[in-house]
């Protein structure tokens, strides 16, 4: 699935990361003329500029979030250990909700462990893009340039966002998967 939608991924980065160049004019007006001037100046390997950061990064993710809501589920545990379709009105419309918190807080704790890993992403992705130099010959040496230039600091520039962003996606993701597993728990 990266493989078909990560240049989607690299534009967006693109269009973000340059919204304009040394002469104020908009370098990239739109995915499909992003990826199009892409190919057309640095090739079309340049579209996965950064999917190494992506690769490592998605099982990391997803295991830092299930595992804190699984964490979370052990610490909290429901008052009742009655099957779903046999709970009380009030315990079964509590669970979406019990989710949708837990699966927040999953996506709060993986994505503060996981933005560093973001950061080098994006500075792959930017780097040669309409004049600019390539400096890192690849994910190693994005991390050693960048912490020995900035610090452990700039990994983190723009976290807020990121956590903003990512509480409601986790939440919503947990909060209906929790919904839909009762409205079919009677089928199935």
């Amino acid at each position: 699935a990266t493989a078909c939608t990560y240049p989607l991924d690299f534009a967006r980065g693109r269009i973000s990361g340059k919204l304009a160049s040394h002469a104020r004019k908009k370098e990239y007006k739109g995915i499909w003329t992003t990826i199009l001037l892409t190919v057309r100046d640095e090739g079309a390997l340049a579209l996965y500029k950064g999917v190494t950061p992506t690769l490592l990064g998605a099982l990391p993710y997803e295991g830092i979030k299930f595992g804190t809501v699984g964490v979370l589920e052990k610490l909290f545990p429901l008052p009742v250990d009655v099957p779903v379709d046999q709970q009380q009105p009030q315990t079964s419309a509590a669970q979406p909700l019990r989710k949708m918190i837990f699966g927040g807080i999953g996506g709060v704790m993986a994505g503060l462990i996981t933005y560093p890993n973001d950061t080098v992403r994006r500075l792959l992705q930017l780097q040669g893009s309409r004049g600019t130099n390539v400096q890192y010959a690849g994910y190693f040496d994005c991390v050693k340039k960048t912490y020995q230039a900035e610090g452990i600091g700039r990994f983190y520039r723009g976290i807020l966002i990121n956590i903003i962003r990512m509480a409601p996606n986790a939440a919503v993701q947990f909060g209906s998967y929790e919904l839909l597993k009762q409205l079919t728990a009677k089928y199935f």
